[in-house]
């Protein structure tokens, strides 16, 4: 994984110092909470219903076990002895103190992480595919590209102030695990004719207005990949609206010229950009490459003893296939059943740490899901590895089960929120638990936000719950079919909303429906796009 230079931990270091003092005058009473607010957003500091709130940046979900456990500490030392892990591979606390954050920052600092960028107007924490360096099925490990983006990203004076947050997804494989095409710029590295090169696309996002990047290039060599998305950046900053913040993403300026018409004038950018010799960074890629060599893989089993039925479906649900035959990525879930999805205490995060550093060279990885992924583990160690995480609450085998929700924080921390997420998630996860149709339903993904900005991801759930007001009380809108994967589509509203109780007797109307209706795997999203909105509508509404 990529280290700090002397420039990174330099730009790290002043930043600290520099809002070490902004805070200070903060806390005199010498700014005011509105001359302070760029300030602190600048720095990933939000103001929530509660408390103040840090989000620390993790690029692409990558991290090593000095740095998971320097999280830890920080929950225990300046939390309330948890995080929240989020749908952008990034770590949320949500109970600092003012007079704490200076300090967090600079612990944060002796292990290279920070909250920069992770608010605010700017290019946002780059993400990525969560088995990225292990997967079987990618063309390259993206994360270079995806930090030679980071790095460029940083601090740049031109795009510090754009019309509204941005945010910058790189793949590297055809199946889509980052949701890639619900960003504002998604690539995909592809291989063409024996060359690498990058898939542009642009204009996707969730929010109040869901949209679904169109490709704008089918092909970027991958020396050029950094100059082709400063074009993209480019048009956006010189016409995305800054008069309306609803009508201010990228999304919008691309709906709005269309995408022909955008794209002709990035190709028209990105032309100018080439003619004006402005040079691709490869010194610098070639220098970041060395960081994401593989590890020293050994040969060895293949397979493992499944004795044990509830290791078995572990295996089966928590594995993912590995490009080293000996090998298997491992997800630890962070939902257990009855728990928030995406919290972490700080033991645990201790406790993966040690793991990571014991079973999978010291690597660790966050994915958009709020879970954790061990990215090359051997098989042989399954078993212990196992037991280490169900002994500690984190081996719940639901990956991309029906338990595996993604929820927002909601009400009970936001203050844009409607409606509570999270206590929603865990009495879903409670229910099916209990009826045991969890392993009957099969790959289902469940998602909950507690308001229109949709931070958790219910536009792109095959089921999604979006928590609104209706006259003072929480109400929640049951959509169906979306999908955040290489098939990507947005969800649907089935028609009027419920109440906590119903919205849950809801989910378990359709999914029955699903069961009763689904032919030789299918999968939940299948069975819904061959029948159709109107028999779970019928289902739901008589």
């Amino acid at each position: 994984m990529y280290a700090y230079d002397q420039y990174d931990q330099q730009m790290v270091d002043a930043r600290v110092a520099e809002f070490r003092d902004q805070a200070r005058r903060r806390l005199e009473g010498k700014l005011t909470e509105d001359q302070f607010k760029p300030l602190r957003l600048m720095n990933g500091l939000y103001l929530q219903l509660h408390a103040y709130m840090l989000r620390v940046a993790i690029p692409y979900g990558t991290l090593n076990s000095r740095q998971m456990t320097m999280l830890g500490d920080i929950a225990d030392r300046y939390d309330r002895g948890y995080g929240h892990f989020t749908t952008r591979q990034n770590i949320q606390y949500n109970w600092v103190k003012l007079e704490d954050a200076a300090d967090i920052l600079a612990d944060l600092a002796t292990v290279e992480m920070h909250a920069i960028q992770t608010s605010g107007n700017c290019i946002r924490n780059i993400s990525s595919d969560h088995f990225a360096g292990a997967a079987h099925d990618e063309v390259v490990d993206p994360r270079p590209y995806a930090e030679l983006l980071r790095q460029w990203s940083s601090f740049h004076p031109e795009f510090s102030y754009l019309p509204r947050k941005f945010k910058i997804c790189v793949i590297a494989s055809e199946k889509d695990r980052a949701a890639m095409r619900l960003h504002d710029i998604g690539i995909r590295i592809i291989e063409r004719d024996g060359e690498l090169g990058a898939q542009f696309f642009v204009g996707g996002g969730m929010g109040r207005t869901p949209m679904i990047a169109p490709m704008v290039r089918d092909f970027v060599a991958l020396d050029q990949l950094v100059t082709y998305a400063e074009a993209c950046l480019r048009v956006y900053n010189r016409y995305g609206r800054r008069d309306n913040k609803y009508k201010a993403r990228i999304k919008i300026l691309v709906h709005e010229l269309g995408a022909e018409e955008y794209t002709r004038q990035v190709e028209e950018e990105f032309a100018h950009l080439l003619e004006q010799g402005v040079e691709p960074p490869l010194a610098e890629l070639e220098r970041i490459r060395t960081f994401f060599t593989d590890p020293p893989f050994e040969d060895g089993a293949k397979s493992v003893e499944r004795s044990d039925p509830d290791f078995a479906v572990w295996v089966d649900r928590n594995t993912h296939r590995h490009k080293h035959d000996a090998y298997v990525s491992a997800v630890i879930s962070l939902k257990p059943v009855g728990g928030i999805p995406g919290d972490a205490t700080g033991e645990q995060m201790r406790l993966m740490a040690r793991l990571a550093k014991q079973y999978s060279f010291d690597e660790i990885r966050v994915m958009h899901t709020q879970n954790v992924v061990l990215p090359h583990v051997r098989i042989a160690d399954l078993p212990a590895l196992w037991a280490e995480l169900h002994e500690a609450g984190l081996g719940a085998p639901n990956m991309d089960t029906i338990e595996d929700i993604i929820a927002c924080p909601g009400l009970d921390y936001c203050s844009l929120a409607n409606a509570r997420s999270i206590p929603l998630a865990q009495r879903i996860s409670e229910r099916f638990d209990k009826s045991g149709k969890t392993g009957k339903l099969g790959e289902l993904k469940l998602k909950i936000s507690g308001c229109i900005n949709a931070c958790g991801h219910h536009h792109a759930g095959h089921i999604g719950i979006l928590g609104v007001d209706k006259k003072g009380k929480e109400n929640y809108q049951l959509s169906l079919g979306g999908s955040e994967a290489e098939d990507v589509s947005l969800a649907k509203i089935t028609g009027p909303g419920f109440d906590e109780d119903g919205v849950i007797e809801a989910v378990e109307k359709v999914t029955d429906l699903y069961l009763a209706q689904r032919t030789e795997g299918e999968r939940f999203i299948d069975t819904y796009r061959r029948l159709g909105m109107e028999p779970f509508k019928e289902a739901l509404y008589g």
